[in-house]
């Protein structure tokens, strides 16, 4: 294909023209594109330097297994896929991008070289793949730009930020476009690519004919001229501008996922509590945080799927996962700018003064309370809806004049108490997210701080660690009657469980499994008849097991997700020296937050990584795969699975609740809408258990209503605080005749199992 400078060569006039004006057209794309990735280097260096001010951490390259997670989400978009429309879009964002460089490579290479194409193979078959390219790119910013503002989903921002984004990515489509039609107007019909191959230049190009646009005329030329220069700035402006933005993420989101912690899920950062250098413990400022954790803040793309699978969110609460992201990465730019003398915003800060492009820090204004129903006089719903919350973040969250970064304080300033006691721990957020991000890790950081430091937590909290601290159960009961459940079990079901302590006394030779009550199983009378089933079906398989009566104290799961490091500490050596004294491999327990924290936690603190944790749906699943456990009396009954937080996200257990209710006989499996990975916390987690809610819906209410919406005649749970949730959001949802009940599943497998 003939250059355009070939062809305007050919009428006399033109003849010299090229000549007199390469220089200057390369001198100033030299300094376009030399001064626009200078600029773009500044920036992204001055965020790394920012995020250095965090505790320096060792960053790790991840294992193969993930390796391959890692590619099926960077590449693959596995979590985006999770909401199919958007991540189809994403995909062609994704990959169009991908492809369009080297479209922007040949268009540019055209403009400086007198529009001579790139000298490759099949170049009209590339044509046609740009142009396919651009075109799906264009209808993919429209498709975005009607999910934001005609859709208008809840989980998206509005705004002349996510605005902006829509105008660059669509004026570097339409440029593409409107200087491939011109080009082919100004070398003409014989030298230009096949129309076969334009299908969507050769139609523009017509109607620029149409428009009065000469073929081979100075017009088509002064065209391409003008809308190849407009690409290239729009391309290099929309560079500077990507790491002053969420589009950040397209740099950090991969290293993000490339440097994700291999250890597992939710395993808090134990505190060096016996470090006399430390100033201070959890996150006080935002420089407490990790550099990873700060990488974190800079690669949040503000999709708002974290928040929109918030339970603290959706029912009301002023917590915002996706916001708390965005106001710790305003904070830390604004700070880190300070701190460094180093502006964030550029060219702006070129020509700025000495407040390096922060003139006035962003604060947490005055918090409107979002809308309850209850409240307003109408009738309460017990739908999940995030507007309330999303629409007070936004507003709360803005510039205020005179504030400076450096003296506001993370915890008050930067994000309120509310929002912190607000989280249950339950880690959707994170399983949702498409880039990796840790948010609840972060919380309980800030939690700590509050604690530790300052002393300050909820009334209701407070008095439930400083009973775990006495007694060493929530309510305060004596420490000495968390072995009256082996009388009541032995008097309810003829059995007699011994203690280790008998066991080794009787026998001298310990038991094949140590069975952990837990403060619910020993002191909640409902969570009793759940342990009691438990007993009754370990002895039915012949089990060898024993438990530690007195002995056992609490597992310090929320004193340590409240943020009482020193307290769980306390707790996990004592059970852990416990634990050795009688020479334990093997602990089944029917609480989650037991089973996640002496499965994962406690190896940090000495307990031998290869005793063997199990929870109790786990075992009972072994048992019938067996045949040491047979279910012969059928239920007729319709059971939807509520599935535990610290079960399933926590530790990948999703499918042994249901193997127990799918051997029962009779019984029909009913999935609720979110389910599995996306279930619903029940409200619980996270300390919530013996803390009050005092915003919006409660939690479980909502669950709750989840659940009867696939009119169930059991909903089933294998949690202790799940079962306690569910029972109280029925008494609350139903009416007296109480149609639907709450079950564990080692309940309706001992039904089944002996006919009761």
């Amino acid at each position: 294909m003939a250059g355009i400078w070939q062809v305007l060569q050919a009428n006399a006039m033109l003849a010299d023209y090229p000549r007199s004006v390469e220089w200057i057209r390369w001198g100033l794309f030299a300094a376009a594109a030399v001064g626009a990735v200078w600029l773009f280097a500044l920036v992204v260096l001055r965020r790394i330097g920012y995020m250095k001010l965090g505790v320096p951490v060792r960053f790790e390259r991840h294992k193969p297994k993930r390796g391959r997670g890692f590619s099926g989400e960077v590449f693959g978009h596995r979590r985006l896929l999770a909401d199919a429309r958007s991540g189809f879009m994403h995909l062609v964002y994704f990959y169009g991008f991908i492809m369009l460089q080297f479209g922007a490579i040949d268009l540019i290479w055209k403009g400086l070289n007198g529009g001579e194409a790139l000298p490759i193979p099949f170049y009209p078959a590339f044509s046609l793949s740009q142009e396919v390219t651009v075109t799906l790119v264009l209808a993919a910013v429209l498709y975005g730009t009607y999910r934001r503002y005609v859709e208008r989903l809840s989980r998206l921002k509005r705004g002349w930020k996510p605005s902006l984004v829509m105008w660059f990515i669509g004026s570097l489509m339409l440029t593409v476009l409107l200087a491939l039609a011109f080009e082919r107007l100004a070398v003409g019909e014989s030298e230009a690519v096949s129309a076969a191959y334009a299908p969507i230049s050769e139609p523009l190009s017509r109607l620029l004919l149409l428009a009065g646009v000469r073929e081979g005329g100075w017009l088509a030329y002064a065209g391409f001229e003008l809308f190849w220069w407009l690409h290239l700035l729009v391309l290099l402006g929309f560079l500077v501008y990507v790491p002053q933005s969420k589009h950040f993420h397209l740099l950090t989101a991969p290293v993000n996922l490339w440097f994700r912690r291999n250890e597992p899920t939710g395993r808090l950062t134990p505190l060096d509590l016996e470090n006399e250098e430390a100033e201070s413990f959890g996150a006080g400022k935002i420089e407490h945080f990790s550099q990873k954790q700060l990488l974190d803040l800079y690669a949040c793309v503000e999709c708002g799927r974290c928040t929109n699978v918030c339970p603290a969110a959706s029912t009301g609460k002023l917590l915002s996962p996706m916001h708390m992201i965005v106001k710790l990465r305003d904070h830390l730019t604004e700070k880190g700018a300070a701190l460094t003398s180093r502006s964030p915003w550029l060219p702006a800060s070129l020509w700025a003064g000495k407040d390096y492009g922060v003139k006035d820090a962003h604060v947490m204004g005055a918090v409107i309370p979002a809308w309850d129903a209850e409240q307003e006089g109408e009738e309460p719903s017990y739908r999940t809806n995030i507007s309330p919350t999303m629409a007070v973040q936004g507003a709360a969250w803005s510039k205020r004049e005179g504030a400076k970064a450096v003296e506001l304080e993370l915890v008050g300033d930067v994000m309120t108490e509310d929002e912190l006691w607000a989280c249950t721990t339950c880690r959707n957020c994170e399983e949702q997210c498409p880039v990796g991000n840790e948010h609840v890790d972060k919380i309980i950081d800030m939690r700590r701080h509050l604690v530790l430091m300052e002393g300050k937590l909820p009334a209701d909290g407070q008095r439930a660690l400083q009973n775990i601290e006495r007694q060493s159960n929530p309510w305060g009961l004596p420490r000495g009657e968390r072995v009256a459940w082996i009388d009541a079990c032995e008097q309810k079901t003829g059995i007699r469980v011994q203690t280790m302590e008998e066991r080794r006394r009787a026998r001298g030779q310990m038991p094949e499994i140590l069975l952990w009550a837990g403060s619910m199983g020993a002191y909640d009378s409902r969570s009793r008849r759940v342990l009691f089933d438990l007993v009754r079906l370990l002895t039915k398989a012949g089990v060898d097991f024993a438990t530690l009566g007195n002995e056992e104290r609490s597992s310090g799961d929320t004193a340590r997700r409240i943020g009482n490091e020193l307290l769980f500490q306390e707790l996990c050596r004592e059970n852990i020296a416990t634990l050795e004294k009688y020479g334990v491999r093997q602990i089944v327990t029917a609480c989650p937050h037991t089973f996640h924290t002496f499965k994962n936690e406690y190896p940090d603190f000495g307990l031998d990584p290869h005793v063997r944790v199990e929870h109790h749906s786990e075992l009972l699943a072994r048992l019938l795969q067996d045949g040491r456990l047979t279910p012969r009396f059928a239920l007729e009954e319709r059971v939807t699975v509520h599935d535990s937080c610290y079960l399933g996200r926590y530790n990948d257990t999703y499918e042994a609740p249901r193997s127990l209710l799918r051997a029962i006989p009779g019984v029909q499996v009913e999935e609720m809408e979110r389910s599995g990975r996306n279930g619903m916390c029940c409200g619980a987690g996270g300390g919530m258990m013996w803390m009050e809610e005092h915003a919006g819906t409660r939690v479980n209410y909502a669950r709750t209503a989840q659940a009867l919406e696939v009119k169930p005649s059991i909903i089933s749970s294998a949690c202790p605080y799940c079962l306690t949730m569910m029972e109280d959001g029925l008494k609350a949802l139903q009416d007296d005749d109480g149609r639907v009940t709450a079950r564990d599943v080692a309940e309706l497998l001992a039904e089944s199992v002996f006919g009761e």
